[in-house]
């Protein structure tokens, strides 16, 4: 098998290897589950990860940071304009987690005990989603130590709302908790670094 071939395949598996471990967990997803959800076999599976379990989901780990780089941080890192920049990326991250009915995987593996194996990648995924929004919350003219409280309290906001739709069975909840990080935002951005008394609370 070409060494194009094996890299193909590898990447096409890992959307599904993401789901399974999204429905299992890292512990819970076995070799015979994860053949499965890829429809390939374990020998094939090993061909793939030599590195068994623990790289197919260093990959997949891999796979959504390369995602939210391009489809989300790049963009607030890069803003001209912090207001649609926000905007954007709550549209994005709401179609990505399926307005919460999908798991954050890079969350909930953080929560786990196996989240030890995985913490680089982990750490890495959530620091930069902070500093990219906090960079982006700057350009709109915020102080920085406001723009980083912010953009810390946002991505909790969205992981909490991720886990609280999943807990009541209501993708709503998910909706509504996010419309209003965003307009604690975009308040914060059309104000100029003065936001209202109920954000400073």
């Amino acid at each position: 098998m070409s060494g194009k071939r094996v890299l193909t395949d590898r990447a096409n598996a890992l959307p599904a290897l993401a789901e399974a471990f999204r429905e299992h967990g890292f512990e819970g997803a076995s070799l015979s589950m994860l053949s499965k959800a890829t429809g390939l076999g374990k020998g094939s599976l090993y061909n793939f990860f030599p590195g068994g379990k623990a790289e197919m989901m260093e990959a997949v780990l891999a796979d959504i940071d390369a995602w939210f780089a391009r489809a989300i941080f790049a963009a607030l890192e890069q803003a001209s304009d912090p207001a649609s920049s926000i905007t954007a990326m709550f549209a994005d991250v709401t179609a990505y987690f399926e307005s919460g009915g999908r798991v954050c995987l890079v969350g909930w593996l953080g929560l786990g005990s196996s989240g030890d194996l995985f913490a680089v990648s982990i750490r890495r995924y959530f620091t930069r989603w902070i500093s990219a929004l906090a960079r982006c919350l700057e350009t709109g003219r915020l102080p920085s130590a406001l723009a980083m409280r912010l953009a810390e309290e946002t991505v909790a906001g969205i992981q909490g709302a991720i886990v609280l739709a999943r807990a009541l069975g209501e993708n709503a909840a998910f909706v509504r908790i996010v419309r209003r990080l965003e307009a604690t935002l975009l308040d914060a951005v059309a104000r100029r670094g003065h936001p209202s008394d109920a954000i400073l609370a």
